[in-house]
């Protein structure tokens, strides 16, 4: 297999960078929260909420950093066919991990 897709290639959409960086500042501010909630000695049941929050908040920041790899790489390495399109689909099943075994 090739090495991954790098180079002069786009490799962030800009709206989907701000949207990205823009979520994981609000994940900073979570995780801080959450720490300072464990420092407290909270009840258990308001970390645990507040933790499935920041479960959410990575799910949409992986589903903007995968929109953006499907738009980008993934097109280009299909466009380019054979031992980089298998690699494409190889990379998409490992990170859901699908892995081909």
């Amino acid at each position: 297999m090739s090495e991954p897709v790098e180079g002069n290639l786009e490799t962030v959409i800009e709206d989907i960078k701000k949207r990205a960086l823009h979520r994981t500042s609000i994940l900073e501010g979570q995780l801080r929260g959450v720490a300072r909630m464990i420092e407290s000695e909270e009840y258990c049941m308001d970390i645990i909420t507040q933790s499935r929050a920041i479960q959410k908040s990575l799910e949409s920041l992986n589903r903007l950093l995968l929109e953006n790899h499907l738009r980008t790489h993934v097109t280009h390495m299909f466009e380019h066919g054979g031992d980089e399109r298998d690699q494409a689909v190889d990379e998409l099943l490992k990170a859901f991990d699908f892995d081909r075994k």
